[in-house]
């Protein structure tokens, strides 16, 4: 596998990010926060380590938010 992409939201309640990956054909998937964007980076690293042991991790992992910026107009 060359990349998986990660889906990111912001817990509106907490103010976590949350990522998570439904791997194919349903085996499974990866979930894992962080308080800041620099924790979930971290976070996310360390989970597909975890679940890609044997060194068949993928290249790239891609973050896709969710969540889009909204700028006020005063």
């Amino acid at each position: 596998m060359k990349e998986i992409a990660f889906t990111v939201e912001r817990d509106e309640t907490s103010g976590w990010f949350v990522a998570h990956w439904d791997a194919p054909r349903g085996r499974g998937g990866i979930t894992t926060q962080g308080r800041s964007l620099r924790e979930l980076e971290d976070n996310v690293r360390e989970s597909v380590a975890c679940h890609f042991e044997g060194g068949k991790q993928p290249g790239q992992i891609r973050l896709r938010f969710v969540n889009d910026a909204v700028l006020a107009q005063v």
